[in-house]
């Protein structure tokens, strides 16, 4: 094999830990420990275009960090850039794209499995503060009725701003039963709740001990709690929909730490407003952010975060060091992580 000339894509927000200058040290001193690699270059990657990239790209055998869409992944492309040969995604998701024309090309592309623990933790975050609202109690409590209390005895010890539910003992469904998904379900038993999980393939092995695999319908007929964690594709585009919610409990919690193409926000919205749906965990949306101004980010009975359950300075710096151990394994014959 050729000595190799990589370019990295390193993204995210700016004024954030770590920083990009701490990142593109911690790229630094793991691709300068492989022999195979001869010079790289890294980008910042911050809304890039699908021909920026490429560009950027040139004559590298090897792309590490770039965010695989449809838009990008064209033949057109792929067949103008011969020397690549090795392309990776610095996350677990991905856009759909021909993984056949892929192969023709004799490209290798990945995802980075970094974020199961991280992006899992989100999820029962966003669950925790629905459950309990602690934030604003807290708020509350400290600026609020306690102040008023020095001033008025008469003023209740205790106050209740919302609807407190007590987790344990409840049903956990979780749609989607990979890494983030197992994490996740490894946390709600912690709990004390009763986790049942659809995979679109039964999974076997002990790490699924204790989860009980169920269809999809009955997921969603015993859950109190759904879960997301699956792949977004074209066959599952807004599989929670004004039908799926219908085969719901009422008063259901609805999770979403995976991706807005799953869910049809109208839909979403409407069970929401007439509480067929209790409240919605969301840190992502369909667009990111919304193009135009949508119900749900006005919703009372939704939290909504900004695609953040990746963000973590521990989880960021574990990406880099995970997607420069899969570019190795593929350097010396055996890749992992493949995804075409």
């Amino acid at each position: 094999m050729n000595k190799q000339k990589i370019v990295v894509f390193q993204g995210g927000p700016d004024g954030t830990e770590p920083s990009f200058e701490e990142l593109s040290a911690r790229w630094e001193a793991g691709l300068q420990k492989l022999p195979e690699v001869e010079s790289w270059k890294i980008v910042r990657a911050k809304r890039l275009t699908p021909d920026q990239i490429w560009n950027e790209i040139g004559d590298c055998d090897a792309a590490l960090g770039a965010w695989i869409t449809p838009q990008l992944m064209t033949e057109q492309q792929i067949q103008a850039h011969p020397k690549l040969k090795y392309l990776s995604a610095l996350s677990h998701g991905f856009g759909e794209f021909d993984a056949a024309m892929t192969r023709r090309y004799g490209l290798t592309v990945t995802n980075t499995i970094y974020g199961g623990q991280t992006i899992a933790e989100h999820a029962i975050a966003l669950l925790f503060q629905i459950c309990r609202n602690v934030a604003a109690h807290a708020h509350y409590t400290q600026y609020g009725f306690w102040v008023e209390k020095q001033f008025n005895p008469e003023v209740p010890y205790q106050k209740i701003i919302s609807r407190q539910i007590e987790l344990y003992g409840k049903t956990f469904g979780i749609i989607g039963l990979g890494h983030i998904g197992l994490c996740a379900a490894k946390m709600a038993a912690g709990l004390g709740m009763k986790v049942i999980a659809y995979n679109r393939s039964k999974k076997s092995g002990p790490e699924y001990e204790g989860i009980e695999q169920v269809s999809l319908d009955e997921l969603y007929a015993r859950s109190d709690v759904i879960s997301l964690h699956c792949p977004y594709s074209s066959e599952n585009d807004s599989m929670i929909n004004r039908e799926s919610i219908a085969k719901m409990k009422d008063g259901v919690i609805l999770i979403n730490t995976a991706r807005g193409g799953l869910i049809d926000e109208d839909d979403l919205y409407r069970a929401l407003m007439n509480r067929k749906i209790y409240m919605a965990g969301l840190d992502v949306l369909r667009d990111e952010p919304p193009k135009e101004k949508i119900p749900l980010l006005g919703c009372p009975y939704a939290v909504i975060t900004s695609h953040i359950a990746w963000l973590p300075k521990e989880s960021r710096l574990r990406s880099v060091d995970l997607a420069i151990d899969n570019y190795a394994a593929w350097l010396h014959g055996h890749p992992q992580s493949v995804i075409n």
